[in-house]
């Protein structure tokens, strides 16, 4: 995660320092319209995560058996309680999402509880606290600052190429000169194809990291490698409709809600369940716990 970061503050740096030499005053209104959206992503995030997965944040009154394992974890992991939601659909999956351990929110399906054993619930549950303690939401925001910006300075290139601005129409004038919206639209789009690449490999060791937290806070990780290969296994069964209505949450949820991946795994915001069995697998074996 640390070379991987590494290399994206480098591309970052170079977009920066290109935009800086070709776009001029432009940049700097720019710069505070992505800073007030990732201030306003961040804060919100678990507001809007919520909204989006159509999930209910629930009471120990409507859901007393999920309150006390989340206590119940939240104790051993030392980690404040976040809040507890319930999300009505029939695809067995869980997702965490907040800003800091105090404004956060782990939500599971209704298809998940239905499903799972109350101990490989538990596993699923330490691993979406172990997102919230490791602050990943903050991680992926700031990992996406400049992803965002690329994104934006692309399209305004491609409106700047349309009605002459960044200088555009100083520069056509000379043949021989490569108009500065072109440059801003091929550095941008660069930066963000690299970007997007180098978030989604954060995004995988992310799942890495926290299903470690789930087997060293429960201290039996073959829970967790059972509940992934139902919950992997579960979906299969699930009808397209059904997966298509909730497959917005794909980055959030523990496993993507897709029949299949059909993509290279440079491409993948979760590692391979295949590898994702034989880490936990190496880790129970260190804990000296029993492994199928």
């Amino acid at each position: 995660m640390i070379l991987t970061s590494g290399l994206l503050g480098l591309l970052y740096v170079a977009f920066g320092l290109v935009l800086l030499q070709f776009v001029g005053v432009g940049l700097v209104p720019m710069l505070l319209i992505i800073v007030a959206l990732a201030f306003f992503q961040y804060y919100t995030s678990d507001k809007l995560a919520l909204a989006a997965a159509g999930a209910k944040v629930v009471s120990r009154e409507e859901a007393p058996q999920l309150h006390d394992m989340v206590e119940r974890l939240c104790a051993m992991a030392d980690l404040p309680k976040p809040k507890v939601a319930i999300m009505d659909t029939p695809v067995p999956n869980a997702f965490a999402t907040g800003r800091s351990p105090k404004h956060a929110a782990v939500c599971v399906t209704t298809g998940l509880w239905e499903r799972l054993e109350p101990k490989e619930v538990e596993g699923v549950l330490a691993h979406e606290l172990s997102h919230i303690a490791n602050r990943d939401v903050l991680v992926m925001t700031v990992a996406s600052f400049f992803a965002m910006l690329a994104a934006l300075l692309t399209r305004f290139g491609l409106y700047a190429g349309m009605f002459g601005g960044f200088g555009g129409g100083n520069r056509d004038s000379n043949n021989n000169s490569v108009p500065i919206w072109l440059i801003v639209i091929v550095v941008s789009f660069v930066t963000y194809i690299l970007s997007w690449v180098l978030i989604r490999t954060i995004s995988r060791y992310r799942e890495y990291s926290a299903d470690r937290g789930s087997a060293l806070i429960t201290g039996a990780p073959e829970y967790l490698m059972s509940a992934l290969q139902k919950i992997s296994s579960q979906i299969t069964l699930i009808p397209q409709r059904d997966l298509r209505e909730v497959e917005g949450m794909n980055a959030f949820f523990i496993i993507p809600a897709r029949v299949k991946e059909g993509v290279n795994e440079l491409f993948m915001d979760h590692p391979p369940l295949e590898k994702r069995l034989a880490a936990l697998e190496r880790i129970a074996r260190e804990m000296g716990r029993p492994v199928s």
